[in-house]
């Protein structure tokens, strides 16, 4: 007798990544949404079983109602969460790994994203079994890595294997306590058509492995690419399926790594991880401060420092500015780590309050380290920055600068004002310059005259 899924018809659909838009035919431009080159091929299923083809249809099958939990007990037993070793990673996941999630991973090609979940792999692998399934490498390439980094834990087992069906046999027969999935964009499944990669294929692969996850209580990691605009590849939905989504940043030619949450259903998502990349894998940063400002010339002509928060954790970072005569008629403003239009905005406050004439000079900003501010406390810091450049005057050594300028050339307050005091006194840096102290731009910048 045929079942229901034999009798399905499948059709071919383009869907706009951006707003997920249906065409049944590729376009250049989505008419919804205006976005180019956006529409991703799909396959969904539009048959319908013929009558009196199969003896029960899915409407017509019995079901049994369920008794549902009342969210007064819920909070009594609390779930023991698993310590990856790596206490970066657990602040960024909210006190370590839940039992039964699914941990989405995803950064640029070569930023580490693998060293990471090996290490966590053989800190784990201590106490449970690991399994490792890798579509991307070999085994003997994942033991050479685990090699150099001295990695040797005999319950961390790896298997090269990119067919689904294979995977789950694994799972069933292995039993592990932690999966880790590199990458889901090089799993199928052999049940529905299309190569790896394709929305079809990945949504279902990450549905059949979500199901393992909650059924069987085990934490599955999942490694995911990333499209050239560096937004997560694949379907929208894989976002909403999954229970956190952790992004690695950073630039693979630098040392500092970024680990943040854009979702995470079981911790905050305003915490961030910063590790070290060197021959012996990913370090942790325990004092993240001194190291953003290792290596900082004394008296340096545009350089400001001030204190950005991530989440609860405050850091100490520099802003550098060249402000130099511009060699075309139209200056040039270049920002790195830092908005390029709120620097717009800076500037035009800097010419209309403090009257520099910055109309024929480039200005070119630099966030030290790799990272990126984009809390508006740091427009301060940017702003002194390139005052100090263009009137070739160096700011105090020891002042830590902070504060949101206005449009009207006044300083807001600002959120974690203690906790960022706290950290610049820690570092040595006594005299603060923020809107406390300073109510317009124009006093703040009298110290540079």
């Amino acid at each position: 007798m045929l079942t229901y899924s034999d009798l399905m018809k499948l059709k071919t659909i383009y869907i706009c990544n951006s707003c997920q838009f249906e065409s049944s035919k590729w376009t250049g431009q989505c008419p919804q949404c205006q976005t180019w080159n956006s529409f991703i091929e799909d396959v969904i299923n539009v048959g319908k079983p013929e009558k009196g083809s199969i003896s029960k249809t899915p409407r017509s099958l019995k079901v049994e109602a369920k008794s549902p939990t009342s969210l007064e007990f819920s909070g009594q037993n609390k779930v023991a969460r698993l310590m990856s070793g790596i206490e970066e990673f657990d602040r960024v996941l909210g006190e370590g790994i839940t039992p039964g999630s699914m941990i989405l991973l995803s950064g640029e090609p070569g930023i580490g994203k693998s060293t990471l979940t090996l290490q966590i792999a053989n800190n784990l692998a201590k106490n449970l079994k690991v399994l490792l399934v890798s579509g991307e490498e070999s085994v003997e390439q994942i033991a050479s890595r685990a090699g150099r980094l001295k990695l040797n834990e005999k319950n961390l087992l790896a298997l090269n294997e990119y067919n689904l069906e294979t995977i789950l046999e694994t799972i069933d027969k292995e039993d592990p306590g932690l999966i880790i999935i590199d990458s889901i964009q090089v799993i199928s499944s052999m049940d529905f058509p299309g190569s790896a990669g394709s929305i079809t294929q990945v949504r279902y692969c990450t549905e059949k492995l979500l199901e393992i996850a909650k059924s069987t209580n085990i934490p599955i990691i999942l490694i995911g690419h990333v499209t050239k605009d560096g937004t997560l590849a694949g379907p929208k939905v894989l976002e909403h399926l999954v229970d956190t989504v952790l992004l690695f940043e950073g630039d693979k030619f630098q040392q500092f790594r970024l680990l943040r949450a854009n979702k995470n259903r079981f911790g905050s998502c305003s915490e961030v991880g910063i590790f070290e990349m060197n021959e012996n894998g990913l370090v942790e940063i325990k004092n993240p401060s001194e190291q953003f400002l290792e290596g900082r010339k004394e008296n340096a002509i545009g350089s400001a420092i001030t204190v950005a928060m991530e989440g609860t954790r405050p850091f100490l970072v520099e802003v550098q500015a060249l402000v130099s005569t511009s060699a075309f008629g139209f200056p040039k403003r270049t920002a790195n780590g830092f908005d390029l239009n709120r620097l717009q905005i800076l500037i035009a406050v800097l010419e209309k309050y403090a009257r520099f004439n910055l109309q024929n000079q480039d200005v070119f900003i630099n966030v030290v380290g790799g990272i990126k501010l984009n809390e508006p406390a740091s427009d301060l810091a940017v702003l002194m920055a390139i005052a100090s450049s263009f009137l070739k005057k160096p700011l105090p050594s020891k002042a830590a600068i902070f504060g949101e300028v206005g449009l009207s050339g006044e300083l807001r307050k600002i959120i974690h004002l203690d906790k960022r005091k706290k950290e610049a006194d820690k570092l040595g840096f006594k005299e603060i310059i923020s809107s406390e102290f300073y109510k317009e731009v124009q006093k703040a910048l009298r110290i540079l005259n």
